[in-house]
């Protein structure tokens, strides 16, 4: 599949079919997260595979009951730890949040062109979720995404979007 068509069709699904996912297939697209960049190359990350039905239900409780989530076969949580650094000169511990998000995309990216649908959760409890999954105190979560053939046509273009010359500056803000 073209790069262009991955992310011109990538969509938030919120249906699964109850299919497993083949393990190299899993592989592959978890091997898309492991080789993203990351400030100083830390990769201040760590990817949590959820396949049991009752973590999922119980992580799906955790986001604010989005039971959709327990419906995928596999749930992935993606975790990060502070950098103890000063980058960007503001962002100081919580710039992992950047490189661990750059990581979940190139994930969710090489789902998408294996035929898998995602969701980017970003509505969860992190204190239930550390707590379900037993995630040390100096980590914490970021995103958290079901992992799963979508149910029907769900791949499409996207809807409105605004121009390039809304959101594009040259030279100057």
């Amino acid at each position: 599949m073209d790069f262009y068509e991955v992310i011109r069709t990538r969509r938030s699904i919120r249906s699964y079919k109850p299919d497993p996912i083949p393990d190299d297939v899993l592989m592959r697209v978890l091997d898309a997260a492991r080789i993203a960049p990351s400030g100083r190359n830390l990769q201040p990350w760590k990817f949590i595979v959820v396949r049991d039905a009752e973590l999922k239900r119980r992580l799906a409780i955790a986001c604010h009951g989005q039971m959709f989530i327990a419906e995928a076969p596999v749930v992935i949580v993606a975790c990060g730890y502070n950098i103890h650094g000063n980058r960007g000169e503001y962002m100081g511990d919580l710039s992992m949040l950047v490189d661990v998000s750059i990581a979940f995309t190139h994930l969710i990216l090489a789902a998408r062109a294996e035929g898998l649908g995602t969701c980017w959760i970003g509505s969860f409890s992190n204190e239930e979720v550390k707590r379900i999954l037993g995630i040390p105190e100096d980590v914490n979560v970021v995103a958290i995404t079901p992992l799963g053939y979508p149910r029907g046509k769900s791949f499409r273009e996207p809807g409105p979007r605004k121009s390039l010359q809304e959101i594009v500056s040259f030279d100057k803000y």
